[in-house]
């Protein structure tokens, strides 16, 4: 799990959970939330840093990653030896999931519970409720009162991008470049509609889009913001490129082994 927090108040700004190892885009993705607003009023939690504390993990010392600090004017702070500022406060963070969430959940490495583990989906729900509904919410020991208070009590304006879509180009390193077909775009299997592709029929164009939430992606021409594209499939609900990946494999083993059969 990728997390940021607010030096100032504790609270959680944005977080991203995945199976694969550290990477640069892991850790854009996790700013791309933490910087824009969020559709769940009770996490307000948002704006560029003036300072971004981390370590020197690979993705965090990327070019890429120095590109964004400097694109956005952040100023990162890599921990020295000796001098870990703003480290020992995630690993105490870590170590509250650890206590508070992870030892009550079936499959826990010491917890010897019946219950049926969890899939990654379930999983990511819990977590979801514990960081903006609980933690977020709860007394902190070090500032005796909740991030969420504390983050509001100065009542300041946020360093907002000017648009979502600049923050996409800076943060969403995840550019594929498609055609427009009659029917809409097509990727990973699925088609995305907007009525405003229709006079782009027959030209290539730039897709954007978060491995963790394929509904929709964004669309560019000539590099600059065309339209956002909905996939009518999947419209209703979040689905991550991870799931999509296990669903597709199964599908195939499936239809593999009825083929031998």
């Amino acid at each position: 799990m990728t997390i940021i927090l607010d030096d100032y108040s504790r609270a959680v700004a944005g977080y991203y959970l995945s199976f694969s190892a550290p990477l640069a885009i892991n850790t854009a993705l996790t700013l791309h939330q933490a910087i824009w607003t969020k559709k769940d009023s009770s996490w307000p939690i948002c704006g560029i840093p003036e300072n971004f504390y981390t370590d020197h993990g690979s993705d965090f010392t990327s070019n890429f990653m120095e590109q964004v600090a400097v694109d956005l004017r952040i100023n990162l702070i890599f921990s020295a030896i000796g001098i870990p500022r703003g480290r020992g406060k995630i690993e105490r963070f870590f170590q509250t999931i650890n206590q508070m969430l992870l030892e009550g959940l079936p499959g826990y490495i010491e917890n010897n519970c019946n219950e049926k583990l969890l899939t990654i989906q379930e999983f990511k729900e819990k977590l979801h409720c514990f960081l903006i509904n609980e933690y977020n919410q709860t007394n902190h020991s070090s500032i005796k009162v909740s991030p969420i208070k504390k983050w509001s009590e100065q009542l300041f304006l946020p360093n907002m991008p000017n648009s979502l879509e600049e923050l996409d180009l800076l943060l969403l390193e995840i550019p594929k470049t498609r055609k427009v077909h009659s029917d809409g775009i097509h990727f990973q299997g699925l088609r995305y509609t907007n009525p405003n592709l229709s006079a782009f029929v027959g030209e290539p164009v730039l897709i954007r889009y978060t491995p963790n939430d394929l509904a929709e992606i964004r669309v560019f021409y000539k590099n600059q913001f065309l339209c956002n594209a909905i996939s009518p499939d999947i419209s209703n609900y979040e689905i991550n490129m991870d799931d999509l990946i296990f669903a597709r494999n199964k599908r195939k083993k499936l239809l593999k082994c009825l083929y031998h059969n």
